[in-house]
């Protein structure tokens, strides 16, 4: 006999239940038996605690109970109540199939098996004080080694001040010069790595703790790096291999080779890649040049990037192969391709933008009976409603003069807010929920939010907000 399937109990409101329903009736019978409990609200997302314990009764074998996600109420409380557990489920209905691991796998990017080296390019320049503040920076972003970068021709006196206090403040440190006596310097004072020693200046690996990085005497001479793996291997000592990756049309290619043979030779050793000369110099949206190279990484084990920002359009690239490591970590483990995993790594487009068809929004719209503007976005465009007009579109500005709202300053200001955010998901192909930022994935930091707290009301008709009617 096989297992009995789930009973899971799905909270919501008048508005939401017949597209819940219709999403239900996907679910497989084998897994799940379901029933949908109307809290008696129009708009599910204003349920409260209170509301839900007052009007719901929960009947017996229930397993699970979902709220909606934008329900504001304490889950732990109302398990405690009924008895049950409760959890939030997705904010549209569309992704409940995915809340409940009906895509394949279970999402946690909780993992990785990539070190980050974050290299602070013009350390010599800035003061100790400077650079620690830098350095934690980004460490909170997502760096595991802070790089501290020399420059040719530039003195740097404050090195081995500035590697005592990184290292007291608990962060690991790597040196990265050309000067052997600034690698020395930084390896006596304590840093963790030096960047990067060849075979003609290896010796100084010998005279020190810290892990070096080895790389070919010039990029395309493999048998150099051979020859001071080989060393090191003698030695017994911990070592990182850098073939060097080039830039596009300057040996991008030929590099790749030369990664997948040094890791076809010596399967076990210890890989670097630094990925600055694909991010840095090629002008396109670094998070998708980020995801393949950390692919490469992730086929290859290379455990180990070093990564620089030092232009405008990279500057999130910490936070940018963060998210990147965790994905490939877990499609990895899964034996899955890198899809499925979240939005981390889709900053203009969306798998899913639209959770509403224009025929779904018309019946809501039908429904609605108070001045307040609900706005929407589908496939056809921008739509916007209140119990007066349903309006779609795909000009923000040319909305105007159907709304009313010529002597109501606030009410415009608000409403030409969200309908250009609306117009800019439209174009884009990204979701639109009325009230919420736009989601941008690891490009732009996440807003911290308390899930069992309302919104500020906002000015969507006499200072009322108008509640996204999903789930």
């Amino acid at each position: 006999m096989g297992a009995m399937p789930e009973h899971l109990a799905f909270i919501t409101g008048r508005l939401a239940k017949p597209r819940l329903e219709r999403i239900a009736e996907t679910l497989p019978r084998d897994r799940y038996t379901w029933t949908i409990l109307d809290a008696g609200v129009k708009v599910a997302a204003l349920m409260t605690e209170e509301i839900i314990r007052r009007r719901v009764a929960v009947p017996a074998g229930v397993s699970r109970i979902i709220l909606p996600g934008r329900c504001r109420a304490d889950t732990a409380a109302l398990a405690a109540f009924f008895g049950v557990p409760v959890e939030r489920g997705p904010d549209e209905i569309v992704d409940l199939p995915a809340h409940l691991g009906l895509a394949g796998r279970a999402l946690d990017l909780s993992r990785h098996d990539l070190r980050i080296f974050s290299e602070i390019v013009d350390a010599p320049r800035l003061t100790p004080d400077q650079i620690l503040v830098r350095a934690q920076d980004l460490a909170r972003r997502g760096a595991d080694v802070i790089d501290l970068g020399g420059l040719p021709d530039t003195p740097f006196p404050h090195l081995e001040e500035t590697v005592r206090l990184l290292k007291g403040a608990g962060l690991a440190v790597s040196v990265d010069s050309f000067s052997r006596d600034e690698l020395a310097r930084g390896a006596g004072a304590g840093a963790d790595y030096l960047l990067s020693l060849n075979e003609d200046t290896l010796d100084l690996a010998f005279e020190t703790d810290a892990v070096p990085v080895l790389v070919p005497v010039r990029p395309d001479d493999l048998a150099s790096l051979e020859r001071a793996i080989a060393r090191m291997e003698r030695a017994g000592r911990p070592f990182l291999a850098d073939p060097i990756l080039e830039p596009i049309h300057f040996g991008f290619s030929a590099s790749l080779v030369r990664y997948h043979e040094i890791r076809r030779r010596h399967p076990g050793i210890a890989m670097m890649m630094g990925t600055g000369n694909l991010t840095e110099l090629t002008e396109a949206d670094s998070v998708g040049v980020t995801a393949l190279l950390l692919g490469i990484c992730s086929e290859l084990a290379i455990g180990n990037v070093l990564i620089v920002q030092v232009s405008n359009h990279t500057r999130r690239t910490v936070e940018e192969h963060d998210a990147a490591r965790r994905v490939m970590y877990a499609a990895k483990a899964d034996g899955a391709l890198p899809k499925g995993y979240g939005r981390q790594l889709l900053g203009l487009h969306d798998k899913r933008p639209y959770v509403q068809t224009p025929e779904e929004i018309a019946a809501l719209a039908a429904e609605v009976r108070d001045p307040n503007y609900r706005v929407a976005v589908a496939e056809d465009g921008v739509h916007v409603y209140n119990r007066a007009i349903h309006r779609v579109g795909t000009d923000a500005m040319a909305f105007f003069p159907a709304l009313d709202v010529a002597q109501d300053g606030a009410h415009a200001f608000y409403l030409g807010g969200e309908l250009t955010k609306a117009e800019l998901a439209w174009r884009l192909g990204k979701r639109y929920v009325q009230d919420e930022p736009l989601d941008w994935g690891c490009a732009v930091d996440a807003v911290a939010e308390d899930t069992t707290r309302f919104k500020e009301a906002g000015h969507t008709r006499g200072g009322k907000a108008a509640p996204a009617e999903t789930e």
